[in-house]
């Protein structure tokens, strides 16, 4: 009776672990990850416009990301919101291409990274609580209407406990592979 309910559930958790992934991938390591760009918008013709949408981005080098605008005029726009991103990174423009260049990251730099690697492993973690909490509720409220049994509803908080732990399990991998993509030199 109540599994539209445990769908919705686990569905809540994938994409608590989805948006955590997301947010590790934005994470600037040592490598070029075209991935840091997905957050940054271009003013475009009065439009926000991911970077994207408007460019060819590559990897020529294991530190290096270029764009290359398909709309030569954009470059300015471009350069100006990689500049004003928190990216921390100067774009070099010799306005056909723009280039990234990526430093070596210090280990204080690294060790900083880590931390907001592990805060962001701590928030995905909170939100999988807070799903389970509002599961397990709903579930409290169904079994107090008599929709359920008392013996049905713990096999189902069982079952919301069994997916809160595969998903937490699944950000910790997540972050450990973060974690040895920063410390990697």
């Amino acid at each position: 009776m109540a599994e539209p309910q445990l769908k919705e559930c686990k569905g809540k958790m994938d994409k608590a672990v989805d948006a955590t992934q997301r947010d590790l991938r934005a994470i600037r390591t040592g490598r070029a990850n075209p991935a840091i760009l997905d957050g940054i918008r271009v003013d475009y013709y009065g439009n926000p416009t991911p970077i994207n949408q408007m460019a060819t981005i590559s990897v020529p080098e294991p530190r290096m990301i270029m764009i290359q605008p398909w709309d030569k005029s954009a470059i300015d726009n471009i350069n100006r919101a990689l500049q004003s991103s928190d990216l921390g990174i100067t774009p070099n423009s010799d306005g056909v291409v723009i280039r990234l260049p990526f430093p070596k990251l210090t280990e204080d730099r690294r060790k900083e990274l880590v931390k907001v690697a592990k805060g962001l492993s701590e928030e995905g973690k909170v939100s999988l609580r807070n799903i389970r909490r509002e599961a397990n509720e709903m579930l409290k409220k169904l079994e107090k209407k008599g929709d359920i049994s008392e013996d049905e509803s713990k096999r189902l908080q069982d079952i919301v406990q069994d997916y809160t732990d595969e998903h937490s399990k699944n950000i910790e991998k997540l972050v450990e592979e973060k974690v040895n993509e920063i410390m990697e030199v």
